[in-house]
């Protein structure tokens, strides 16, 4: 495997990083600080084409692919993680699943402002008791004619408060067991009665990411905003997740760089006992596991994204890219909060966050526990691999 950037994909990543430092970098820590969504760099990384991959020019995208779009990202979020989750927001959740499943007309309609940054994007599938169970969902959309009813909640969804436009999944068929009958709804946040939504504030890390919960009451929704076949929203939700869970892989393999690059540097700076800490075993031991995992989400990442650019199987790898980074920033934050000794507890480095914002790839889009369970089922010959 070649693992040397192309020139379009060196430039890509040479725009992105550029962007983050430039735009992103300078306000992270106050925007950590007081838990601040800066709505104008989803914008800004519109109009530099920052979120059209993966889509064609026709649709306002910009034509590049997965090895494009991995690299960019991972650009963005070594500066601020929060921001790793435009790019799953508009392009991998909402804007490829309508690519995929849409009709022409709600192509035409939401696509280019998800690309453009003139809409901001998420996706609705988890509840307050359904989380790795999708299929046990409870909020429901009733035929009502002439439009659909959607009555229901949905909780720690992304995005859910700021976004304009959003894919929802609800019961469709109430009565059906199982994964059966469920469906997808495209949710025009602004045009739209009935909805609540509730910023979520207290949680542990990802503080420039908002986080909501969203209440349906008797809202009202277009039938001609139902996405792809009724009643098949299930598995319209597992091949978008197979997208979005690039996200994850692509932000925790970047925060698992940032903790390495900054442990290294630190290293090399702190002096005791008349020479820099970087000299001592015990940390080159720990600089050295913290490379070692963090080559090997790398690896695992940018595989995934070969596979899916050549649209070759890959929920196996998608599922391994996601469990190799999310284990090597978990890692990584913890041993560079170690190198960093008391100042790696203070909040004048970077320590605390990187802690705080890598436990939540754990959680999000399939825990680990999912994770394994999808690459030993393919592995073992139980589930295709998709």
């Amino acid at each position: 495997m070649d693992f040397a950037y192309t020139e379009d994909q060196k430039m890509i990543a040479e725009l992105a990083k550029d962007f983050a430092e430039k735009e992103i970098a300078p306000y992270v820590e106050e925007d950590e600080e007081n838990h601040y969504y800066r709505r104008e760099i989803l914008t800004q990384m519109g109009e530099l084409g920052l979120l059209g991959f993966n889509i064609p020019e026709e649709y306002g995208g910009n034509g590049l692919g997965w090895m494009e779009a991995v690299a960019a990202l991972y650009e963005i979020a070594k500066v601020h993680t929060s921001w790793r989750l435009s790019i799953s927001g508009n392009i991998w959740g909402p804007a490829l699943t309508i690519l995929e499943y849409g009709t022409e007309e709600q192509k035409q309609l939401y696509i280019p402002g998800l690309c453009s940054g003139e809409y901001a994007g998420s996706f609705a599938i988890t509840e307050a008791n359904s989380g790795s169970d999708v299929a046990s969902m409870k909020m429901t959309a009733k035929d009502m004619g002439d439009h659909w009813l959607l009555n229901g909640s949905k909780m720690w969804i992304s995005g859910g408060h700021t976004s304009d436009i959003g894919l929802v999944f609800a019961k469709t068929d109430p009565a059906a067991s199982g994964s059966k009958g469920i469906s997808c709804f495209i949710i025009d946040y602004n045009n739209t009665e009935g909805i609540t939504r509730i910023p979520i504030n207290k949680k542990v890390g990802m503080w420039s990411a908002p986080t909501s919960e969203l209440v349906f009451e008797d809202a009202r929704i277009p039938k001609q905003n139902l996405l792809g076949p009724l009643n098949k929203g299930f598995q319209i939700c597992m091949w978008m997740l197979n997208n979005t869970r690039m996200g994850c892989a692509t932000g925790s393999a970047a925060l698992s760089a940032a903790c390495l690059e900054g442990a290294a540097k630190y290293a090399n700076e702190r002096t005791q006992f008349g020479q820099p800490i970087g000299k001592f075993q015990m940390i080159q031991q720990q600089i050295a596991e913290m490379k070692l995992e963090d080559e090997a989400a790398k690896y695992l990442l940018f595989k995934a994204a070969w596979l899916k650019e050549n649209k070759l199987p890959s929920q196996q790898a998608t599922s391994m890219a996601k469990l190799a980074g999310c284990n090597a920033a978990v890692h990584g934050a913890n041993l560079a909060m170690k190198i960093y000794g008391s100042y790696g507890y203070s909040d004048e480095y970077p320590c605390g966050r990187w802690l705080r914002d890598a436990k939540q790839f754990e959680t999000l889009e399939g825990t680990s526990n999912i994770h394994m369970t999808i690459v030993a089922g393919i592995e073992l010959g139980y589930q295709p691999d998709r």
